[in-house]
């Protein structure tokens, strides 16, 4: 565990990627240096933001919710447009999937770390990986590694961007939800694109987390609840 005066903000979906984060940090600063943040963006499937806010409950850190209008207003994407329908196409001019919200990482860490400059916290965690991911390029390596470098100049203060999920599988994400003790917390979050509790299972995300808990023999705790 690092010292008292590291303080960290888990950028927190209420998904099960951001959830797993939440206890890594809580691991690795300790509970009373961690908070999280959540983010309205126009998302469809807003249940997520009540997921957020009872995830970070459970664990016993403090959540704001942040409102950014601007990509409901941009359109364009499956999560955020209700014109545009959830499937597993790609956007025919740009070949990612019309599920990318462009710009969404880079915005949220920014203004995360806004967020952690005003409340003094050094450490920026985010679920984002390029391993059992969606194609979408803000969750790369190299642009977390670039935006770090951004955020530091642009804010003159020395930001470090976590990504403990960069490298790992979805089923080595689900054994490390174990290792910290985020299992039970997984009953609360929510994955499904189509806003559905419990999950759809035909989405890309519900498909993606379902083979990580079957692939690491571990029962989805969200297939339980009523």
């Amino acid at each position: 565990m690092t010292g008292e005066a590291d303080k960290a903000l888990v950028v927190l979906s209420g998904g099960q990627d951001s959830t797993t984060c939440l206890y890594w940090a809580i691991d690795r600063f300790g509970r009373a240096n961690v908070s999280s943040v959540t983010f309205d963006y126009g998302q469809k499937h807003r249940v997520e933001l009540e997921c957020a806010r009872k995830v970070a409950a459970a664990a016993g850190v403090p959540n704001a919710c942040l409102p950014i209008d601007t990509f409901a207003a941009l359109g364009g994407d499956a999560l955020t447009d209700a014109s545009i329908p959830v499937s597993d196409k790609a956007d025919e001019e740009t070949e990612l999937p019309v599920t990318f919200v462009a710009g969404r990482n880079l915005i949220f860490l920014t203004f995360a770390a806004a967020y952690a400059y005003r409340h003094d916290a050094q450490h920026l965690v985010t679920g984002v990986a390029q391993t059992d991911y969606s194609g979408y390029p803000d969750c790369r390596e190299e642009t977390m590694v670039a935006l770090q470098e951004a955020i530091t100049l642009g804010m003159d203060r020395a930001f470090t961007i976590h990504t403990p999920l960069m490298h790992r599988s979805k089923k080595e994400t689900v054994e490390l939800a174990v290792q910290f003790g985020a299992l039970d917390a997984m009953a609360l979050t929510h994955t499904c694109y189509n806003g559905r509790r419990p999950p759809c299972g035909e989405c890309q995300a519900c498909r993606l987390r379902a083979r990580g808990f079957a692939e690491a023999g571990v029962r989805d705790p969200l297939l339980d609840i009523q």
